[in-house]
């Protein structure tokens, strides 16, 4: 009896055995998803859209950047229909603004020789350019220390900043060029001021100047976020948030919303003077 027991018992561990190792042959053998159909979330594209997205993915990863934008370029261009566009049309804009934050030479960039009496923010100043722009893309840790000779990558053409109220959008462009759109809060009952502005100052973690008061930036009843630019329309503004959730709405006292990684982004780009048009 005691045999029979043993014998049956071995079986069953033999049987499982052979299941466990069909199993995983069956597994090892279905061929894994692309990192862009599992990331990106592809769902009834092409098989050229497909590829597309899958050789811009591994052109990110491996930091040929320019490659994966002219990659998300054509699914933009040539797949205007599909599902993924809005992906694929995020995947370029964030390839664009790591560009900028690189030293790969562009287009709308120059290489710049640091010369004798050169400060970075003397060379921001000349390029229209900002001096944390110009430290992350050349990978400088000390704006105090410029080494004479070095040659640097310095974009070269105007910023600019256009708010759409009805879309509660804000786009950045260099030049003619979209470089990346955000989403962002307007003012509640149509508030925010329509026409053509300036950004006429920048503050890191700004005070809350309202009624009778001034709230320090480390207050939680301070709604200004991680950082201001000011524009020139009196007491009007381009700010972080204490209130995320507000994206995407007409809620603010007239200012314009932003995330708070996403303000921290755009004021690392965008120098004083950079024009900003707010249209309905």
């Amino acid at each position: 009896m005691k045999k029979k027991i043993f014998l049956a018992i071995g079986l069953i561990l033999a049987i499982s055995v052979m299941l466990l190792v069909v199993s995983k042959i069956v597994t090892t053998g279905k061929p894994k998803a692309s990192r862009s159909a599992d990331v990106l979330k592809i769902t009834n594209a092409s098989k050229k859209e497909a590829e597309l997205f899958n050789a811009a993915s591994r052109y990110a990863e491996s930091g040929d950047l320019l490659s994966a934008k002219d990659a998300y370029r054509q699914i933009v261009e040539k797949f205007p229909g599909s599902d993924n566009i809005q992906k694929a049309q995020e995947e370029l804009e964030n390839i664009n603004i790591r560009i900028l934050f690189s030293p790969i030479p562009t287009a709308d960039s120059v290489s710049y020789e640091i010369q004798k009496g050169d400060t970075l923010a003397k060379i921001a100043k000349k390029f229209s350019n900002t001096q944390d722009m110009i430290l992350k893309a050349n990978n400088l840790k000390n704006p105090e220390i410029v080494p004479l000779g070095r040659k640097i990558k310095v974009h070269n053409e105007k910023f600019s900043i256009m708010v759409d109220k009805s879309q509660n959008t804000l786009t950045l462009k260099s030049g003619e060029k979209i470089v990346k759109t955000y989403r962002v809060s307007t003012g509640l009952n149509n508030s925010t001021p329509v026409g053509n502005f300036k950004i006429i100052n920048k503050i890191v973690d700004p005070p809350w100047y309202t009624a009778g008061s001034v709230i320090p930036a480390d207050s939680p009843k301070n709604i200004l976020g991680s950082r201001w630019m000011g524009i020139s329309a009196q007491s009007y503004g381009i700010h972080g948030t204490t209130e995320p959730q507000s994206i995407g709405r007409q809620v603010t006292l007239g200012c314009v919303r932003m995330k708070n990684a996403e303000v921290e982004e755009l004021y690392n780009i965008v120098p004083e003077g950079t024009d900003v048009i707010i249209v309905d």
